[in-house]
């Protein structure tokens, strides 16, 4: 039989109080969990009799919430692990590749031992999944892709993950069909693309070209799009047109997607139908100088949004700490959510769409059965969570603590 494990005193959220004006206090008990094979098999209130002969985790009090999803990130691009470096300024989008591709092969070498130190500070922030692109590229071809793999292999009893083959520098150019097919059958999950109207100058060929790879390899697509305006939706429009005709549902996904923020929000509503019909899913990295989805109407028609801290501390900015957490609360700050209940609900695109209770404030987790797979934090309730941005005290991967201490 396989080890039990007993997580003493854990809070956890158990409903709301609504108040005559409005206001809403979320309401928090003291729980002991009995977790089995990663698995929460049993929940009483604290405190329970425990069987003396059980092993015992004190959580001390702390609040559980979910583990974190990272959702776009560049796992081979980062500088961690080496010595400070600033970015070079630019003056457009193609000179920043330039300078990027000047760097590949210097930075191959130490890929897998950078990877690791980005993977180790994203797990001690608390998400136990990334979904990592990796440059697949005519300067280096396919040498990122292994370290990186290697790197995820090795945290492989701590977190779960996806690769994306990343045409960074373009589809459509030099032997990138090959490369990526190449890709796919090196380690990588899933197709990516990049700007079919900015980079690869042919949105109908370069769409044609990633769902062709998708369907060759049964694969999922997670493709940026940074284009603007009524030319990254007409791009986007498209794309879910040739999903539907595909019938490529619940396998896509647009990274970024800024035009959906740009054009007007009878637009994107209609869009948002047409996504939701499909299953096309919206990475954001909530960006604060740029326009960005409107993740709550898409969440309302049905969208799945997920978010992402991007490339950090790389050749594209400084900046960054590798922390989802922190992208739920700079939406909040940006868009005035404030009240307990538009705090608590962010959480979820941090998570990947579970939150403690539901949206009439009843609970939603953790239940029997579910994953053991939380993050232990002092703080009263989720929202405090998301507004406050406790310290991750510790993470907890199918039943293992594998960031943190207890």
């Amino acid at each position: 039989m396989s080890e039990i494990i007993w997580l003493r005193n854990v809070r956890l959220e158990m409903g709301i109080e609504k108040f005559e004006d409005g206001f809403i206090e979320t309401q928090t008990g003291s729980f002991d969990l009995k977790i089995q094979e990663g698995s929460i098999v049993e929940k009483h209130s604290h405190p329970y009799a425990i069987p003396s002969n059980e092993k015992v985790l004190d959580a001390k009090g702390l609040l559980a919430v979910p583990t974190f999803k990272e959702m776009h990130n560049h796992l081979d691009k980062t500088y961690l692990s080496l010595d400070w470096k600033s970015c070079k300024p630019v003056k457009n989008l193609e000179q920043r590749l330039y300078y990027e591709a000047l760097e590949l092969n210097e930075l191959v070498p130490t890929t897998k031992q950078r990877a690791s130190k980005m993977i180790k500070q994203i797990l001690s922030n608390g998400s136990t999944h990334i979904r990592t692109h990796v440059n697949i590229d005519p300067y280096i071809g396919l040498k990122n892709l292994e370290g990186v793999r290697e790197s995820l292999e090795d945290y492989s009893d701590k977190l779960t993950y996806e690769i994306v083959a990343f045409p960074q520098h373009g589809l459509l150019r030099d032997d990138m069909g090959s490369l990526m097919k190449e890709a796919m059958r090196s380690g990588a999950h899933i197709v990516g693309g990049l700007d079919p109207a900015g980079i690869d100058k042919n949105i109908e060929k370069s769409l044609y070209e990633v769902l062709n790879l998708a369907t060759e390899f049964d694969a999922g697509i997670d493709i940026h799009l940074h284009d603007h305006g009524h030319v990254g939706f007409y791009t986007i429009d498209k794309f879910a047109e040739m999903v539907r005709d595909a019938k490529w549902y619940n396998k896509t996904a647009i990274s970024h997607a800024f035009s959906l923020g740009d054009v007007p929000i009878e637009q994107t509503t209609e869009l948002a139908e047409t996504l939701s019909e499909v299953g096309m899913s919206i990475m954001s990295t909530i960006p604060i100088t740029r326009n960005i989805p409107p993740l709550e109407l898409l969440d309302q028609k049905g969208v799945k949004v997920y978010l992402g801290c991007d490339g950090f501390y790389d050749s594209w900015s400084p900046f960054g700490n590798g922390d989802v957490l922190e992208k739920s609360m700079r939406y909040c700050e940006r868009f005035n959510r404030k009240d307990e209940k538009t705090l608590a609900h962010s959480l979820k695109w941090a998570t990947g769409g579970t939150t403690p209770l539901n949206e009439q404030g009843e609970v939603a987790w953790p239940l029997e059965g579910d994953e053991a797979s939380l993050v232990l934090l002092e703080a009263e309730c989720s929202a405090e969570a998301v507004a406050r941005l406790p310290k991750r005290e510790a993470v907890l991967f199918r039943g293992k603590v594998v960031a943190g201490s207890m």
